[in-house]
């Protein structure tokens, strides 16, 4: 019998956001029925579909949920329906509010590119084999964030203000953590910033030296934010982790997403204090709802699965069955599976629901080897 049971809170959202949590749910019996497990799973509705219930994007209710959870998993929210800027209530409101209320303040989005699916990069062959980097974006913190942020009128016009805004603490913990994950990877943190402008970035640059002086066996240096994104572009096996502010990261985690040859190859882990229970986690891939794809079986839910094995690694504490997830959407494509995003012209797109099927079957072989 499993030592214990693990509750998972389970937030399918809105478009797509079904349809790839369900392959999410369909990986992580396989994993139950394989490492002798035992899940406890349960769903709630929130985004745009909880604003058509209950008139709010998130329940009050839903945040208890989640906060007696060992692990959030978020398929994704918004569409069409609910695109009114004007709208008092609108389904990106949940994602922010569980991000804050859940204090998930390190969003850590790994991007690699699989030898099976090095051609579909836009990028060269040449410059995208071999990537894999770490980026820790702060979450809570920032643009997104800080007060004061409206429209109003002026005699000339309209006018507009964003405030950006950081505090030494929140800096410190973003950097805590990238220099914790470098400490287990290939030992190198690269923080991101634009210091020779931005006050708050001085402020980034001045406590991320001091954070970085704690690790001496981690080689570490700055990137101003616009350097980062051509570097990337150009050599991007240069980066290990990489960590940077909510808005910078925001930026640059969707431009090398096509680095991996497909947005719906990305996983994230929405991260907060590791507690003595573990780490509480929003686990969700980096793409959108696709109103237009939904309901057609054409997802990629390979960046949710992928999260999944990120959810068991870093909430549960469960490494060999993340690595048994992600050894399983490995051999799946140098099988030659695909879904439509990342099929040849001329091949046979497998659906949503199959692609699922293929990776949890392959979960379920005791022959499957995890030294990968």
């Amino acid at each position: 019998m499993p030592d214990r049971t693990y509750k998972i809170v389970v937030l399918p959202g809105d478009g797509i956001g079904p349809e790839v949590v369900a392959e999410g749910m369909k990986v992580l019996r396989a994993v139950e029925r394989r490492f002798e497990l035992s899940f406890d799973l349960r769903e709630e509705i929130v985004g745009g579909g909880a604003i058509d219930a209950y008139g709010v994007p998130l329940r009050p209710e839903t945040l208890a949920a989640c906060k007696r959870a060992d692990a959030v998993l978020l398929g994704a929210v918004g569409g069409p329906k609910w695109d009114d800027p004007n709208a008092p209530v609108r389904p990106e409101q949940a994602v922010l509010e569980l991000r804050k209320r859940l204090g998930l303040f390190a969003n850590l989005r790994p991007v690699r590119t699989l030898p099976a699916l090095v051609d579909n990069s836009t990028f060269r062959a040449e410059v995208v084999d071999g990537v894999d980097l770490m980026f820790v974006r702060e979450l809570t913190g920032g643009t997104y964030f800080a007060k004061p942020k409206k429209v109003w009128e002026t005699p000339r016009g309209r006018r507009a203000v964003d405030t950006t805004a950081y505090t030494e603490q929140e800096i410190e913990r973003a950097v805590r953590v990238g220099c914790e994950l470098a400490r287990r990877r290939r030992k190198h943190l690269t923080s991101v910033d634009k210091a020779n402008v931005m006050a708050t970035s001085r402020l980034w640059r001045q406590v991320a030296e001091r954070v970085a002086a704690d690790y001496p066996d981690v080689r570490f240096d700055h990137m101003l934010a616009d350097a980062c994104a051509m570097h990337i572009t150009r050599r991007p096996t240069d980066f290990d982790v990489i960590v940077t502010d909510n808005l910078f990261g925001d930026l640059l985690t969707d431009l090398s997403s096509m680095l991996a040859g497909s947005l719906g190859m990305l996983p994230s882990a929405s991260l907060g204090t590791v507690t003595s229970t573990g780490t509480l986690g929003l686990y969700e891939p980096i793409h959108g709802s696709a109103p237009d794809i939904a309901g057609k079986g054409l997802a990629n839910p390979m960046a949710t699965i992928l999260s999944m094995a990120l959810l068991l690694r870093h909430s549960l504490g469960l490494v060999e069955a993340a690595r048994a997830v992600e050894v399983a959407v490995e051999t799946t494509l140098d099988r030659g599976d695909r879904t439509s995003d990342t099929a040849p012209p001329g091949q046979r797109a497998l659906s949503t629901s199959e692609m699922g099927d293929r990776i949890a079957d392959t979960i379920s072989q005791r022959e499957l080897a995890l030294a990968r």
